[in-house]
């Protein structure tokens, strides 16, 4: 993009009154933009060589909030980077721990619910209680910061 890059064009659009879902759209899987881009805040990413199909099912999957794109990647993506800071925000509960491991690996709410034995609705309050905690904006932030703060180690995601 003439004048500007995708970080700070993610970081200006999630400022604005009401932000709009971010999705970056890469040709590098492995780009250390896509990794501060996620770290300001974008809803996820996607790899050109993607098809149609896959794009408009990253578009509705971004617009839902529902799981994270190509949570593989992300962890690929994020390795290098893991336990590089400390959450210093409040403490999760073992369960929120749990859930968390299951965001990690870009589950749903209802396959959380199957795993775990618990109502759709009761994953939803720890999904809401883990972005209030970890201060993310939606569950691919919570992701992130939890690959860097070692509360997920990545290679076991």
């Amino acid at each position: 993009m003439p004048g500007i890059d995708g970080i700070r064009a993610t970081e200006l659009l999630l400022h604005l009154p009401e932000p709009p879902k971010v999705l970056v759209v890469t040709t590098f899987e492995h780009d250390q933009h896509v990794h501060d881009a996620l770290l300001a805040g974008a809803s996820g990413f996607l790899l050109k060589r993607a098809t149609g199909p896959e794009m408009v099912r990253a578009v509705r999957t971004i617009a839902h909030g529902t799981s994270l794109l190509f949570p593989d990647a992300v962890r690929d993506l994020l390795r290098p980077s893991a336990r590089t800071a400390r959450h210093d925000g409040p403490p999760l509960t073992e369960r929120e721990t749990e859930v968390l491991a299951h965001l990690a690996r870009g589950e749903t709410n209802a396959e959380i619910a199957a795993e775990l034995f618990l109502g759709v609705e009761t994953v939803r309050t720890h999904v809401g209680n883990l972005l209030a905690k970890l201060g993310a904006r939606d569950r691919t932030q919570a992701v992130v910061i939890a690959y860097r703060t070692g509360l997920v180690d990545p290679r076991a995601s």
